[in-house]
């Protein structure tokens, strides 16, 4: 039950009557499948407020004993549900884990363990905007600056607080949570002492123009989004930028009204991004120009006319490929379908809109770090076969020339693609737990 800001909602009701197979095939009717413009249903501000009691126990039974379920009260205006193993003993270092998009705490589930049994204290939280942490506005109206990059950092400033830690061994971030434990790590290196960022470079902090006053010439910007998307849309057949469609008000009624349903839309979008799929054969690119990035797979550079429902749902396994995939099961993808199904996608997708491409106030907090680094010892995990590494063309050379002043690993791990910790959970512990290991040794080299 979720309870909305100007009158009581009964939101578990609503969203279970809509995500029913009879609901869901009116819907897709009356939606119609020529891409993601779908009818939209009345605006509503709403903050976000569940009740755990009346909902079933987080994961669906699917997460090993050792790791723990609970909510935090009070954390910069959230109540954070996270995972955490190791809990049990007292004074143990930290690790937080921040997750991507569309991923959940849930996503770690199998890293924890092996970093418990190492001796450390496992968090995992649901970030803003997602899963069971509760307090963020759910509506596309919502004040952006909550999901903006700083406020993010201090959402995980004060868990790591709230659960009695002055500073953590290492903050970890994949996708989506990278660009949040960069930021932690770059400003505030006292609480965040090591990182280690997966999947999404991290190109460092914007630059202030520099001895322009003495005729130095003024920094030509990289194009924009929303110029890329301009010439994608020049190209045969016509493509966008996926992060210009995450900021589109269609796309969360796009993907949690999918034809196919959540729990196809999840196989198939988790399929296409990972390493099962063989045609993901990433590589540098030259330029972002529409061309160069035109050979990234259509989850990233989508048909014009298309929304990503549209475009995973080609992609979906045969069913004996669903039945022996061993790293993410039927049951686990019915976790992700539950828990967006509940909450829908709005508030995850605010992040594309503040904390990405060219949003002048995010740009301008951001300029208060031009010229600082990430000086903390750092690594570098993804897939071999994530497109993630290249989509942003030089990001790779930027993160280890420039932006991280002391990165000591740098890892493409065969069979994984962009799930890289869910995909080769045994492969990044034994990185992550070395990298912990060796601050002890610091000219150690991974």
């Amino acid at each position: 039950m979720s309870e909305q800001s100007g009158g009581n909602f009964d939101i578990g009701k609503i969203t279970a009557d809509i995500q029913s197979p009879s609901r869901r095939s009116l819907l897709a009717t009356a939606m119609g499948f020529a891409g993601f413009a779908f009818a939209q249903r009345p605006v509503r501000a709403a903050i976000v407020r569940t009740d755990f009691a009346k909902l079933a126990p987080y994961g669906n039974s699917t997460i090993a004993p050792g790791i723990r379920s609970r909510a935090v009260s009070n954390v910069n205006g959230l109540t954070v549900h996270i995972l955490e193993a190791g809990y049990e003993t007292p004074g143990r270092p930290a690790v937080l884990l921040l997750h991507g998009f569309p991923e959940l705490a849930y996503s770690w589930r199998k890293v924890m363990l092996p970093l418990a049994a190492a001796g450390y204290h496992v968090i995992a939280p649901d970030q803003r905007g997602y899963g069971r942490t509760t307090g963020w506005d759910d509506s596309y109206e919502a004040d952006p600056d909550s999901f903006r990059i700083l406020n993010m950092v201090r959402d995980a400033m004060g868990l790591v607080y709230a659960l009695g830690h002055r500073s953590v061994a290492m903050v970890v971030g994949h996708d989506a949570g990278a660009p949040v434990a960069s930021w932690s790590a770059l400003i505030r290196p006292d609480i965040f002492r090591t990182l280690t960022i997966m999947s999404s470079p991290f190109e460092g902090a914007p630059s202030l123009p520099f001895d322009t006053a003495n005729g130095a010439a003024l920094p030509r910007p990289a194009p924009s989004d929303d110029e890329l998307d301009a010439e994608l849309a020049k190209l045969n057949p016509p493509r966008k930028y996926y992060q210009n469609y995450q900021r589109t008000r269609g796309a969360n009624d796009n993907m949690l009204y999918a034809p196919q349903g959540l729990h196809a839309f999840f196989r198939a979008y988790y399929f296409y991004k990972s390493a099962d799929y063989k045609g993901n054969k990433p590589h540098p690119l030259k330029a972002r120009t529409a061309a160069e990035m035109a050979q990234i797979p259509t989850y990233y550079v989508m048909e014009r006319d298309k929304g990503m429902a549209e475009t995973v749902a080609p992609m979906m396994p045969p069913a004996a490929e669903i039945a022996a995939c061993k790293w993410l099961t039927e049951p686990e993808v019915e976790v992700y379908a539950t828990e967006y199904g509940r909450t829908g996608f709005t508030g995850a997708l605010q992040g594309y809109r503040v904390r990405r491409g060219g949003d002048p106030k995010s740009i301008a907090e951001m300029l208060t770090f031009s010229g600082r680094t990430i000086d903390v010892p750092s690594m570098y995990i993804a897939g071999k076969s994530d497109w993630g590494v290249y989509q942003t063309p030089g990001a790779v050379d930027k993160m280890q020339n420039s932006a991280c002043t002391h990165m000591v690993g740098f890892h493409l791990l065969d069979g994984a693609g962009h799930w890289v910790q869910q995909e080769q959970p045994e492969q990044v512990s034994k990185l992550l737990i070395q990298f912990l290991q060796s601050q002890a040794s610091p000219n150690t080299k991974l």
